[in-house]
């Protein structure tokens, strides 16, 4: 069989039982079975034998590791003094609460590295009070989860862990990269949040005194000092991404049940379980889109796609808006870690025959599948920002789409001038980037 007869099944295969509402997990692995029914060379066993030499990897110890401190910080009620900071900043400004709940996520996407944990820990507090105050629904829903998507963006992030592991690029230097494109993201949310309060006559609050808003910092300054230990930790060199995972889970144990005593110690198994569930579900999910992505590895699929490409004659910013277009897609059907592990590693030989820097093409595909989490029919942070607003999903579209246009416009930025996030890295660790 050829590459794209073997593509046409893998992808047609997988297309179906996704329809059919096979959980992503499981359709990824099926999908791999047929072809190893067909082809006499392989043997269903390589399905297990590839699902267990994915787990084999000591940067994926990140992963459950970086959920249970995310869960840990939500535990330990770090999201009130969080808002206390952000209100204290930014509480004057005409939509108050909107903008409060940009900054909160942005703070928190520097702890947690999970959108998910920010959604459900920053929406439950801040949706009901911004409907208390007198904020539609639909927008309270629209602007938490879209906020959202900066916890996979800002450092420290999951799924730069699991870029850099797969694709072997400095996961320091793709911290450090994700730093401006959540600064412009937020500063396009708050720029939306003005426009609506403006036309909506969203309430005031009155500014906070300088007192205040000192209070308000060394309120949540030790939880602060999480992304500065875990980001400066990997970037100096002082451990690994996996350690600094570690590193991190021992620091929100620290603050959650010694300092802040918000965390009984009869609590700490039930924030051990959601996250060894959590975990379960994304690590299996990372084994099954493992054996499909070698699958396309061992029929040769990204070699016969960078021979169409090149025959396009497309360049660094023809790739990189293509790279978006395919990660905007598929980050509407699936998750995010089984999207960088069967796309990414496709598209990677395409970006790399281009000339194009690797964290140029992780910061795109990550931006994209984060955006993802709010675009149905998946749309996970949208769910849970609804679920939460007790709204339907689709009340929310429409406050979605005009908050994401702007969101869109900087990942276009992003594409177009790659400098403006290859700099700092390039400055701070210019021996792993260049």
């Amino acid at each position: 069989m050829g590459p794209g007869e073997v593509a046409a099944i893998l992808f047609g295969t997988f297309g179906v039982l996704v329809f059919l509402r096979v959980p992503v997990a499981f359709a990824l692995g099926l999908a791999v079975v047929p072809v190893f029914f067909i082809e006499e060379r392989l043997t269903p066993v390589l399905l297990m034998r590839e699902m267990f030499k994915s787990y084999n990897s000591f940067v994926l110890l990140a992963v459950p590791f970086f959920l249970l401190a995310a869960n840990l910080m939500n535990s330990s009620g770090i999201t009130d003094r969080l808002i206390r900071l952000a209100r204290a900043m930014v509480g004057h400004l005409p939509g108050g609460l909107g903008h409060v709940n940009v900054v909160v996520s942005m703070l928190f996407a520097g702890i947690s590295g999970s959108s998910t944990a920010d959604a459900a820990g920053i929406g439950s507090l801040l949706i009901p009070q911004m409907r208390k105050e007198g904020y539609d629904a639909p927008f309270a829903v629209a602007i938490t989860a879209c906020s959202s998507v900066m916890g996979v963006i800002i450092p420290p992030s999951i799924l730069m862990v699991v870029w850099g592991g797969l694709m072997s690029v400095s996961i320091g230097g793709l911290f450090l990269a994700g730093v401006v494109p959540g600064i412009l993201i937020a500063g396009s949310q708050m720029i939306t949040v003005y426009i609506y309060a403006k036309k909506n006559g969203y309430p005031v609050h009155s500014r906070s005194t300088l007192i205040e808003l000192m209070r308000a910092a060394a309120s949540a300054a030790l939880a602060l000092m999480t992304p500065v230990i875990i980001v400066g930790g990997i970037v100096g060199g002082f451990f690994t991404p996996t350690e600094a995972s570690v590193v991190a889970v021992i620091y929100s144990l620290i603050l959650g049940v010694v300092v802040y005593r918000t965390i009984a110690i009869h609590e700490i198994p039930k924030v051990l379980y959601d996250s060894a569930r959590f975990a379960a579900i994304t690590l299996f999910c990372i084994g099954t889109a493992s054996a499909f992505g070698w699958c396309l590895a061992y029929f040769k699929i990204p070699a016969a796609l960078v021979e169409q490409i090149d025959q396009m004659g497309l360049g660094i910013i023809g790739i990189g808006i293509m790279s978006a277009l395919a990660f905007l897609l598929i980050g509407m059907f699936i998750d995010a870690i089984p999207a960088i592990i069967i796309l990414g590693t496709v598209l990677y030989p395409v970006t790399q025959h281009v000339g194009m820097h690797p964290i140029h093409f992780a910061i795109i595909g990550v931006m994209s599948l984060a955006f993802g989490l709010v675009t149905p029919p998946y749309g996970l942070c949208l769910l849970i920002a609804a679920s939460i607003g007790k709204i339907r999903l689709v009340d929310a579209l429409r406050n979605v789409v005009v908050i994401l246009f702007p969101m869109i416009c900087v990942l276009l930025l992003i594409i177009v001038m790659p400098d403006l996030i290859l700099a700092l890295p390039r400055w701070i660790m210019p021996a792993f980037v260049d």
